[in-house]
């Protein structure tokens, strides 16, 4: 093993002593680099090459941290509108909704357009995109589908107004639109302004 200059060894002792108390690992592997000769002794001439070859281990050490794995869910979870005395519009576009068909099995895609008139309560959108979720292994005709995720909504939000458009892709040879409304009892739509 070759041993490394001092003035190398101090480079390999800042770089990895830096980092010693929240990256102990980093360490390991400059004091690696360090002292062995072979496919590693351009890295004793290149203080660069090391340090990107730490930056690499760290990156790639970070990548395969384990991450909090979603799930699909029932649930929509809300949160209080900040602006509750003014009528107002919230849209969302979901592209990627599927399903199954109830026939075959086969998978059914489709983009889900929400929009609503919020009352007390708002939709929070990571619940809403695990509650879509919820969706992909289950069997539903269309119209079904759509209306089901009315009813949950307006359970969840108690919306002024809500609209659901879903836009099915082909199926044999057929495109299927359905949209489907709910309004709160009592409440008036604004006059739309038109501006010239």
């Amino acid at each position: 093993m070759d041993q490394p200059s001092s003035a190398w060894a101090g480079l390999v002792s800042d770089i990895s002593g830096a980092r010693n108390a929240v990256e102990p690992g980093l360490r390991h592997i400059a004091l690696y680099f360090g002292n062995h000769s072979g496919s590693s002794a351009s890295c004793l001439q290149s203080p660069s090459l090391l340090v990107t070859r730490l930056r690499m281990a760290k990156a790639t050490r970070a990548n395969l941290t384990p991450r909090k794995v979603t799930a699909p869910q029932k649930t929509i979870d809300t949160f209080v509108n900040p602006q509750q005395k003014r009528d107002y519009e919230i849209r969302f576009d979901c592209p990627e909704f599927t399903c199954l068909c109830p026939m075959t099995g086969q998978p059914d895609f489709a983009t889900i357009r929400i929009s609503y008139v919020p009352g007390k309560l708002c939709v929070e959108l990571k619940s809403l995109k695990l509650y879509l979720w919820s969706f992909r292994d289950k069997g539903a005709f269309h119209e079904a589908v759509t209306n089901e995720i009315l009813q949950d909504l307006v359970v969840a939000t108690s919306p002024r107004f809500m609209r659901i458009l879903a836009k099915f892709n082909v199926r044999g040879g057929i495109y299927t639109s359905v949209a489907v409304e709910h309004r709160a009892i009592g409440w008036v739509a604004p006059v739309a302004v038109t501006l010239p």
